[in-house]
């Protein structure tokens, strides 16, 4: 029986071979689907385009945010005891990072009660996590809505074969081809960018965390120092 089955899977294969079918490239496929599958694999290339910038920036950028110096907090710790204020925020000043407007935000504030000094700092955080959250919702939408393009191509594939079933006098596999290629190629094509997509997105959100998390860590350390007794 098994034999039966490779026999005629070989047989087809070769069919194909001298049609010229295993010869077509990648862009006669994507003709043969059809104006709409050409459409709709044009609008899931343009999607996969800014999935990929959306998560090259944002990755380069919270890398960077990431990136603080194991001895920042030191320093600005030994400022603070000695009544530097100003070098401390100068030293702020020079860190491009989350953490270091968080902290700048507190030194701005010190005489004030340690509730206001937690509140600004916390706003100045709320604005920095915003600021790295930027466009993580549209590689979201991207990794729902591509997989949703491809079923719309399957659907309009698949009525235009029936279609085409109903209508044509002599039924041919190359007369459903078209809507054949459009179904199936344009619902690869979405799963695989809402595939690529999705990971882009959690590994984007599970490195905000991190940056929050180091964000929360420095905010603690500044207000324990500001309840420190002075010498």
């Amino acid at each position: 029986m098994f034999q039966n089955i490779i026999l005629l899977f070989q047989t087809e294969v070769e069919g194909l071979e001298r049609e010229g079918v295993a010869t077509q490239s990648f862009f006669d496929i994507i003709v043969q689907s059809g104006t709409i599958g050409i459409i709709i694999v044009l609008v899931q290339l343009v999607l996969s385009a800014i999935g990929i910038y959306i998560f090259v920036e944002r990755y380069l950028n919270i890398s960077k945010a990431s990136r603080i110096d194991d001895n920042f907090m030191n320093n600005i710790r030994l400022n603070v005891q000695s009544g530097n204020i100003q070098g401390a925020k100068a030293l702020c000043q020079t860190t491009d990072s989350p953490v270091a407007r968080m902290v700048e935000k507190g030194l701005q504030r010190i005489g004030k009660p340690l509730r206001d000094i937690d509140a600004a700092i916390e706003n100045v955080g709320n604005l920095e996590v915003f600021k790295l959250e930027k466009n993580l919702s549209t590689l979201a939408s991207i990794a729902g809505a591509a997989p949703m393009i491809g079923f719309l191509g399957t659907v309009t594939g698949m009525i235009l074969s029936f279609y085409q079933m109903a209508t044509a006098e002599n039924v041919t596999p190359s007369l459903l081809a078209g809507g054949i290629y459009q179904a199936l190629l344009t619902t690869a094509f979405g799963l695989v960018i809402g595939i690529f997509a999705y990971i882009g997105y959690n590994i984007l959100v599970a490195n905000v965390d991190k940056v929050v998390f180091k964000m929360e860590r420095t905010t603690t350390e500044f207000m324990d120092l500001l309840q420190e007794p002075s010498n």
